[in-house]
């Protein structure tokens, strides 16, 4: 019986992660290769070239005659009108025209010339009565050339197959350990949520059952907003299970920001009110491509981390540019402490805690979710302190947020 097999998102993320690398070290290795044979092509070539002159200079300096040349040179001497030529002179030679222009000025000259499939260095000098004319067969140089093409060929092709298996045997070790805390951390998330889902399952269920007691009571509202909650929390714990779960992944869906912003403001009121603080929001509707109960979570925690530093006042504004929106939270507090500012949505960048024993303990996540959350929906968080005093934190949105 043939078993099939299965693969985890933590294996299948190892595996391209290793590829991913192992393309990368194989690119890498690839330009460095061309680059290199492209200096050491041209390093060579140009020294060949010095070094065909050099030959061909010396076999017109020692030329007594033409039957006695250099391997793979044939010379030429006109000498009163009298042509003297190497045994094997390649047809289409000598070249006439470099030999007159050097009886007419005396310049030497060297040029390259192709006759047929065939192509040679050439040298013409006038030595006193004589113009001597040395030809150099270019084939043993292309062969060379063409060598050291193959070589390198083959040097970069073993190169970038040991690059493509060092970078994936280097992405597995550096990879692996970063698999399992991302496991472990899942699988805590996970926990943690299943654990929390019975007693906010029974919360929900006593919530309603008292909703339905109160009928007409003037605490019904204060029971009404209860349920809502923990709805919102049900929401929430959801999406925190979804996000722990490799084996699938939610996908944004359109809803209404700023309804949204009203409700998790009206939440935040009981809150406020126990503080003395005030809740202001400026908010026109806007339609938000994303996950609704993330950004939920990321909205509290901008009005808690508010009421909690405000004076008076937290004004919540949610402004729009038709490609962008962003939610402003603005306190009229003392503002943020200069040290905090640039870590502030980093993990564990809070102030130290308050002595007032009834203050509950902060650990500085808050914010630093609200950052992910944002990234999440490829925006960004900012903070800034205002010379009056207070403090705003902001949050910017592309309307068409993509995971």
């Amino acid at each position: 019986m043939r078993r099939r097999r299965t693969d985890s998102a933590d294996a299948r993320l190892i595996r391209r992660t290793m590829l991913r690398v192992g393309l990368q070290s194989a690119a890498a290795v690839l330009v460095t290769v061309l680059l290199l044979g492209v200096a050491v092509i041209m390093v060579v070539s140009h020294s060949a070239r010095n070094d065909q002159n050099r030959s061909l200079a010396t076999a017109i300096a020692e030329a007594d005659d033409v039957n006695d040349p250099p391997a793979g040179t044939w010379l030429v001497i006109r000498r009163a009108g009298r042509t003297q030529a190497s045994p094997g002179l390649p047809p289409g030679l000598p070249d006439e025209a470099a030999m007159r222009q050097a009886e007419h000025d005396g310049a030497p000259r060297t040029a390259e010339v192709s006759i047929g499939d065939r192509r040679y260095r050439i040298r013409t000098e006038q030595r006193g009565d004589a113009v001597i004319q040395a030809v150099y067969d270019l084939r043993a140089a292309e062969r060379e050339a063409r060598g050291l093409g193959a070589v390198l060929l083959v040097c970069g092709a073993i190169g970038m197959l040991l690059a493509i298996l060092t970078g994936a045997w280097v992405a597995r070790r550096a990879v692996t350990p970063l698999i399992a805390a991302l496991t472990l951390q899942r699988r805590f998330v996970a926990d943690a949520g299943h654990e929390l889902r019975t007693p906010l399952t029974l919360l929900s269920t006593r919530a309603q059952l008292l909703r339905r007691h109160l009928r007409g009571h003037p605490a019904e509202a204060e029971v009404d907003s209860l349920v809502v909650d923990a709805g919102q929390l049900a929401d929430i714990l959801d999406d925190l299970l979804l996000a722990a779960d490799p084996r699938q992944e939610a996908q944004p869906r359109p809803f209404d920001l700023a309804a949204l912003l009203r409700d998790a403001v009206s939440a935040a009121e009981p809150a406020a009110d126990q503080r003395g603080v005030r809740l202001e929001m400026i908010a026109a509707p806007v339609q938000l491509q994303g996950f609704e109960a993330g950004l939920r979570r990321a909205v509290n925690a901008l009005l808690d981390n508010g009421i909690r530093h405000a004076d008076s006042l937290v004004r919540v504004v949610l402004g729009s540019d038709g490609r962008h929106v962003r939610i402003d939270v603005t306190d009229d507090g003392p503002g943020i402490d200069t040290d905090v500012l640039p870590i502030l949505f980093t993990r564990f960048a809070s102030t130290p805690t308050t002595a007032n024993p009834s203050e509950r303990r902060r650990y500085g996540l808050g914010l630093s979710l609200v950052s992910e959350i944002a990234a999440r929906h490829g925006g960004t968080v900012s903070a800034r302190n205002h010379d009056g005093g207070g403090a705003t934190l902001s949050m910017t949105l592309p309307t068409g947020a993509q995971r």
